[in-house]
């Protein structure tokens, strides 16, 4: 293929910024003007890239961006990015000055850690979004008293801009609303004992931001579904906009034999042939994320399914092809292929875990590939350090 001068193996991962723009426009539409948007590119943007998703988001609508740590903030600092950023979990009060000189937002989330950042500041100022804990059980401040505290230390301190205030809900991609209702009046009644509510409000993720109104407040954090996929399979059909899954995962296959009956197929040969079957070898295996549980996954070949056989090696698998296809052929792992499709959420549910996983798993080895317009326009080898 003609990107072979960029990486020297056969595995490589896609991701269709198209599709992440019609994610984040889509559910940006259905917001009002009044609502901004914070795309959550944490986690290398769950696995897809941080700085290709974020340049994305941002000319999709996003108004802000957040992460999960203050180092992934700085990377996208060095990488260009000039958007707003928010670290939405715990930053060391010893490394706040360093937030303040990159204009990076921090999350205030106990009145210990108010008491200890006033000691690292300086002269500087820092933004700040107070995290309140309305039943997530996390990080953040419990009760009015506690919020009350927090409000009034930062009043006495002039460094400490309060730009926003939020919580987390633990059950809203749930169709149990139950305690999803609980967590919104706990928060309604903390921002209600506030003297002063700061420009930003912020307590709906990709769920509540797309399912109740009454939780967007002035912002929304969109997360799982910028990347087009759902918060859970159960409320997956009652989504008001289509979702285009932006990751795909492909490779090759690097030899095609033919075994005979009774053969046997990987380590510690749980694997025999019931007759004679053309096997496929492909380079990926679980250093790369494709872990052993996959064994028994199916994978597209020439647009037809072919299992997985035997057990996932750690750089390489194989495969039990319908008939004998060459060397070099793609193979689909996530993605489209022909008129068959397997998603992300085939992978998890064979992984009994959620789809927010699968990509965050498939490892910096792999590389990513950006597409736009049907076109590559970027590349990232973690390997190879380009």
């Amino acid at each position: 293929m003609e990107e072979q001068g960029f990486f020297y193996r056969d595995t490589w991962a896609e991701v269709d910024l198209d599709a992440v723009y019609k994610n984040t426009s889509a559910i940006k539409e259905l917001l009002p003007e009044n609502v901004g948007l914070i795309a959550v590119v944490k986690a290398n943007a769950y696995g897809h890239g941080d700085v290709e998703v974020a340049e994305t988001a941002l000319a999709a609508g996003a108004g802000y961006l957040a992460v999960a740590f203050m180092d992934e903030a700085l990377a996208l600092r060095k990488k260009g990015i000039l958007a707003p950023i928010l670290v939405l979990g715990a930053t060391r009060p010893d490394d706040v000055a360093v937030a303040a000189k990159n204009q990076i937002t921090l999350t205030a989330f106990s009145y210990d850690w108010l008491e200890k950042a006033t000691g690292h500041l300086g002269d500087l100022s820092l933004r700040i979004h107070i995290k309140v804990d309305t039943g997530m059980g996390r990080v953040g401040f419990r009760g009015q008293k506690e919020l009350k505290q927090a409000e009034s230390f930062i009043k006495d301190d002039s460094r400490f801009i309060f730009e926003g205030i939020f919580t987390h809900f633990s059950t809203a991609d749930e169709l149990e609303t139950s305690y999803f209702n609980q967590q919104l009046q706990e928060f309604e009644a903390l921002l209600d004992s506030l003297s002063v509510r700061p420009e930003y409000i912020h307590a709906s993720n990709s769920a509540a931001g797309m399912r109740f109104p009454a939780a967007r407040f002035n912002a929304i954090r969109l997360g799982i579904s910028m990347y087009g996929l759902s918060p859970s399979p159960e409320i997956k059909p009652s989504l008001p906009v289509e979702l285009n899954e932006a990751f795909s995962l492909h490779s090759r296959l690097v030899q095609v034999k033919k075994l005979e009956k009774g053969e046997k197929v990987s380590y510690g040969a749980t694997y025999e042939t019931s007759g004679e079957e053309w096997v496929g070898t492909i380079p990926i295996g679980y250093a790369d994320g494709w872990i052993r549980k996959l064994q028994g996954q199916e994978v597209l070949v020439n647009g037809l399914r072919a299992p997985i056989i035997g057990r996932v090696c750690m750089d390489q698998c194989m495969v039990r092809l319908p008939e004998f296809v060459p060397v070099g052929t793609e193979v689909t792992l996530i993605g489209r292929q022909g008129s068959d499709f397997v998603g992300v959420d085939e992978i998890a549910r064979k992984l009994e875990t959620i789809n927010y996983e699968i990509p965050c798993i498939i490892s910096n080895r792999v590389p990513r590939l950006y597409k736009k317009d049907g076109k590559v326009i970027g590349l990232h080898n973690h390997v190879l350090g380009s």
